[in-house]
């Protein structure tokens, strides 16, 4: 009975060595093609400034991560708030959440009558939903600029309609983002609600309506706790993207209202401080980090509360 035992421990562990051995080139792979460049930032972050727009080996300094948040004048040396980056950081914060939110509420009902439709064409409405994808993130973004610019088919309309006499400065604001933001990223909000709608099982919302309850009742009771694992993975993934967006802002943005992944860009370029823009790519890491923390707790009580 002892030697049957040991040979399927042995068996076991000859099982999972094999299992290592064939997963160790996508582990090489991972390790070097994503992790290794954020050592490299890391690392970048707690060296000097360059002359020339790189860094010095060798010399540790913690000015790139002084100024990510405060600056020092030139003259007295005085201390304060790096309010340029304080305002980028919180215009980035603030923008994806608020796109984040309208994404959501568009990707409700959009999910909710793709679930409830029949299911010979679900597929074709999921299918709609996917086209967007097929698109080039930068021709997506120069078609909402058609839309909203001052000849665009936003303020023609109104224009049209007698709304108003001169043409909404839309483009090069902050609006101007988040529109595009949220035209980019709502199949991402869409598909993970729809995910989780599909396996809905919709009697009971019938007996929630048996048993007298009204229709909010039954979404904020019924629908919502049992589809809000689909409605987290939906908004982490706008969230997370939002947050370090680039080319939205720099085309919708006009170069002027920036958001942190402008920032990076332009330290790494035109202000040639990779010590800094170092520092601030590992503090959108962090915050991509939280935001990735509070999903897998909320997943996992989810998780515990439905067996």
């Amino acid at each position: 009975m002892a030697t049957a035992a040991e040979t399927a421990r042995q068996g076991e562990t000859e099982t999972i060595r094999r299992r290592w051995l064939l997963s160790a080139p996508a582990l090489v792979i991972i390790f070097v093609a994503a992790v290794g460049p954020l050592f490299v930032m890391l690392a970048y972050s707690f060296m000097a400034r360059g002359d020339y727009g790189d860094v010095k080996f060798g010399q540790f300094s913690l000015d790139g991560w002084f100024s990510v948040f405060f600056q020092r004048d030139i003259f007295d040396d005085t201390v304060t708030l790096a309010d340029a980056h304080l305002s980028i950081l919180w215009r980035s914060l603030r923008l994806s959440l608020i796109t984040t939110v309208l994404t959501l509420i568009l990707g409700f009902p959009t999910a909710y009558f793709i679930a409830t439709r029949p299911r010979h064409t679900r597929e074709i409405w999921v299918f709609l939903v996917t086209i967007p994808f097929w698109t080039n993130l930068l021709i997506r973004t120069f078609a909402m600029q058609q839309v909203i610019r001052n000849e665009g088919v936003i303020n023609t309309l109104l224009r049209a309609l007698g709304i108003i006499d001169q043409p909404l400065q839309i483009m090069y604001t902050d609006w101007a983002i988040l529109f595009g933001m949220v035209y980019v990223y709502l199949p991402l909000m869409v598909l993970p609600l729809y995910a989780s709608m599909e396996k809905l099982d919709f009697r009971l919302i019938e007996a929630g309506y048996d048993l007298y309850a009204g229709r909010l009742s039954v979404l904020w009771r019924i629908v919502i706790p049992l589809v809000k694992p689909g409605v987290i993975a939906g908004s982490i993934l706008v969230f997370i993207p939002s947050l370090g967006a680039y080319v939205i802002p720099r085309v919708l943005g006009g170069g002027k209202n920036l958001m942190l992944g402008n920032l990076i860009e332009m330290q790494f370029g035109s202000g040639r401080n990779w010590p800094l823009g170092a520092a601030i790519s590992i503090t959108l890491m962090v915050l991509v980090m939280v935001a990735l923390l509070f999903y897998v707790r909320n997943a996992s009580k989810s998780g515990a509360q439905h067996g």
